[in-house]
């Protein structure tokens, strides 16, 4: 309430003193993070210091990651294929496993090549590859909205296109018969396995990008069985899979209509699939 003209002026000297935010020392994240199960707690705090503009902010950020939200949602970004990744809070986190699909798309992708990004999450695929392959033309799809603002963000760099909707749904019709690379990271995760995640893939990452059906291989069949109608003559199809699934993800690829053939790479623990449409 405003004083009225009669009321004595409120000394300076006794108004509230301004909040001043606790500045944590390095070593007081460490051991904040270390007692929350942060095995790279180190590494962590690191990143921390080194992201937040601020002492109330650098707070806040510890605070998030000690109740157990992913460290890439707390940053904002994580790293992929030496490239900073904005990751919103609930968006899928790229894996460092997934960086090999890359590797193999990229030694197949010719400069000028057209290439869809499905189930594109952050879009940390199309932009990895953007970076990788001169000139791409790239197009990216989730049925996520938050995904797909985020990816919006991420593949600007590379002038790709993303479209909100179910796989193939939202594209151009003009792609069909066009697409040299088709990259997907579908869900591949069984339902009843879900649960068995880590927490922070579990409670912070939207299960529409986790849960891939009974088998885990739903959202996989719906691609392989479009996937040849809008591939080139002589175009791939590359897509993760775990070790247990290679045999039955094959079958489906060639069911499509396309020639599979499975690659691994043991360091980093990833299976990706390979299908080709005949020339």
């Amino acid at each position: 309430m405003s004083a009225s003209p009669s009321s004595p002026a409120t000394p300076a000297s006794s108004a509230s003193p301004l909040i001043t935010p606790v500045v944590l020392a390095p070593a007081a994240i460490v051991a904040r993070l270390r007692a929350a199960g942060c095995v790279f707690a180190e590494d962590e705090a690191e990143l921390l210091l080194a992201t937040a503009r601020d002492p109330a902010e650098l707070a806040g950020m510890v605070e998030r990651r000690v109740i157990g939200q992913p460290l890439e949602h707390v940053l904002g970004w994580a790293e992929f294929r030496g490239l900073r990744i904005a990751v919103d809070v609930g968006v899928f986190v790229p894996r460092r496993r997934t960086e090999f699909l890359v590797r193999e798309a990229a030694a197949l992708a010719r400069p000028g090549a057209v290439v869809v990004d499905l189930c594109c999450g952050s879009g940390a695929l199309g932009a990895a590859l953007g970076a990788s392959v001169d000139r791409i033309e790239l197009y990216a799809a989730d049925i996520d909205p938050v995904a797909v603002r985020c990816a919006r963000r991420n593949v600007a760099g590379v002038r790709g296109r993303v479209y909100e909707g179910d796989l193939y749904e939202p594209l151009p019709d003009a792609l069909r018969g066009r697409v040299d690379i088709l990259l997907t990271n579908v869900p591949y995760v069984p339902t009843e396995e879900v649960g068995l995640l880590p927490t922070e893939a579990r409670v912070h990452e939207a299960r529409v990008a986790l849960d891939g059906g009974a088998d885990g291989l739903d959202v996989l069949r719906r691609v392989t069985a479009d996937a040849a109608r809008w591939l080139a003559p002589g175009g791939r199809l590359l897509f993760e899979t775990s070790e247990r699934q290679v045999p039955y993800a094959l079958k489906a690829v060639a069911d499509g209509g396309l020639v599979p053939r499975p690659v691994s790479d043991e360091e980093l623990y990833a299976t990706v699939v390979i299908g080709t449409r005949p020339a």
